[in-house]
C-alpha cells in the first residue's frame, strides 16, 4: 500500500472559551452529514479558543459550518498524507520538506492500527505544491 497525498481545505473558527461552544460546531457539521477526521482546538486566551476542522465536503456541510462561524482558513495551504505507519515517518516527511527549503506553518499527525494520517500546513499554495512533490519522492 502506498501513500495518498492530497490538498485539503481546513476550516477555522474563534470561539468564546466556555462549555458547549466546540460541541455546537461539531453538532452543526454532524447534522449536515459531516464526518470529520481532523479537529484541533486550543485555548488562545482565558476567554477565547481557536478550532480547526477538516474535511468539510459539499455545500450543505460548508453552509452549516459557516452558520456557526467557521470559515476556510485563509493563508493556510494544507497537504494531507495518508498511508501505512512506519518508524521515523514523521522525520522523513519533515526532513524532505526542510531539505527543499520549505518552511511549514503547522503539523498534526496521528497513527492508529498501523495507518497514519498527517496534515502539514504551508503559507502558500506554491510551497504546498513543492512540498507535495518532495514528500511523494521521499515516501516512494
Amino acid at each position: 500500500m502506498g501513500y495518498k497525498i492530497s490538498k485539503v481545505d481546513v476550516w477555522v473558527t474563534d470561539l468564546v472559551n466556555r462549555p458547549g461552544m466546540l460541541a455546537r460546531c461539531l453538532e452543526a457539521i454532524s447534522n449536515a452529514g459531516g464526518n470529520l477526521e481532523f479537529v484541533v482546538a486550543r485555548r488562545v486566551t482565558e476567554r477565547t479558543a481557536r478550532a480547526f476542522f477538516a474535511p468539510l465536503v459539499g455545500a450543505k456541510q460548508q453552509k452549516a459550518a459557516a452558520d456557526v462561524g467557521l470559515q476556510k482558513a485563509g493563508g493556510m495551504h494544507v497537504l494531507r498524507i495518508e498511508g501505512p505507519d512506519k518508524p521515523g515517518l514523521g522525520a522523513r516527511i519533515t526532513r524532505a520538506i526542510a531539505a527543499a527549503n520549505i518552511n511549514g506553518r503547522g503539523l498534526s499527525c496521528a497513527s492508529i492500527a498501523r495507518k497514519m494520517v498527517c496534515y502539514v500546513a504551508f503559507g502558500s499554495d506554491a510551497d504546498l505544491k513543492h512540498a507535495g512533490k518532495v514528500v511523494k519522492k521521499a515516501l516512494a
